[in-house]
Parts: C-alpha cells; structure tokens; sequence
C-alpha cells in the first residue's frame, strides 16, 4: 500500500495521476519492491486509485508489474484519465475488473466498467466481476461505507480477488 507521496502532486486530479511525475514515482516504487522480494508486483486500485494501476501499466516498459486490479474503476468520461479513456490494448498484463453492481457513485458507473475488459485486447487474460453482495450502505455513495467499497461484502471481494491473483483467469 502506497500513500500520498511528500512531494505535492494533487492525485485528486486525474491529469496528474496519468502524468509522467506520478509514473516515475510508481517505476521508482515498484523497482523498490522487486529489489527487496522475488514475489510478483500486482498495482490495485480503487477508485480513483484504478486510473493510476492502469496508467502505470501502460507505462510499464520495465516487465515490473505481473497484473493490476482495478476496482470501483473510475469510468467517467469528463474525468481526465477516466479508466475507459486510457490506452487500454497498452496494457499487456492480466487484468481484473471488480466493481459493485449497485455502485451509485456519480464517476464509476457499473454498465461502463463492464466493457473495460472486452478493450483490454493486449492483455493475455482480462476479467470483469460484478458484485451483488453486500449491506448497510451508508453515507457518501463515493466512499467505502457504500457499495463503492463492497460494503458488506469486504472479506469475500478481497478473497476472490487473491484468489484470482494467484490463477488469473478469464
């Protein structure tokens, strides 16, 4: 898990998490992880976080990265570097797709995210999974008390998703 780098960059932008500062800081990141464990390096992102594990992707000249997941995708097209947007046959990496089915977030909108791994042409595997578990919803439908974060049903997106780790398939 990575925090918000010291440096200054506005990751709340979508330009900026696409851009070249925020690609080197993950390139540095990742080199980091793979000098200190001979485990594979999967990128995982949410929300907002989605467009940075495939903007990273795209960018990975190095082989550093052996999958990304991207959950609750960014998929609003006004956002700059919405997931949809980039350049997904770039991504050569397996790829799953997890978001709720009842995500009311405004920006990530589940009948987008569907189509994300149908474009994901480069890829050796790509899958989308659609969540239908999960309650008690509550507050800002962007936020991870909601089916934005797989209220509810936390333990078991998290399960599949190592799972799915561990044997991408489609």
């Amino acid at each position: 898990m990575v925090g918000r780098p010291s440096d200054g960059i506005d990751l709340a932008d979508g330009a900026v998490r696409i851009g070249d500062e925020h690609a080197g800081d993950n390139v540095a990141i990742f080199r980091a992880i793979k000098l200190r464990s001979p485990l594979p390096v999967w990128a995982v992102g949410t929300s907002m976080g989605t467009i940075s594990a495939a903007a990273a992707a795209i960018r990975d000249r190095e082989g550093l990265l052996a999958g990304i997941v991207l959950t609750s995708s960014v998929t609003g097209y006004r956002v700059q570097g919405a997931v949809p947007r980039q350049k997904f046959p770039a991504i050569r990496v397996p790829t799953l797709v997890v978001h709720h089915a009842r995500d009311a977030c405004k920006l990530c909108a589940p009948h987008e995210a569907k189509n994300i791994a149908e474009e994901l042409t480069g890829a050796p595997v790509s899958k989308t999974v659609l969540v239908t578990a999960g309650s008690g919803e509550s507050g800002d439908p962007c936020e991870p008390m909601h089916f934005h974060g797989y209220i509810g049903a936390e333990r078991e997106v998290v399960d599949m998703i190592a799972a799915w780790i561990v044997q991408p398939t489609r």
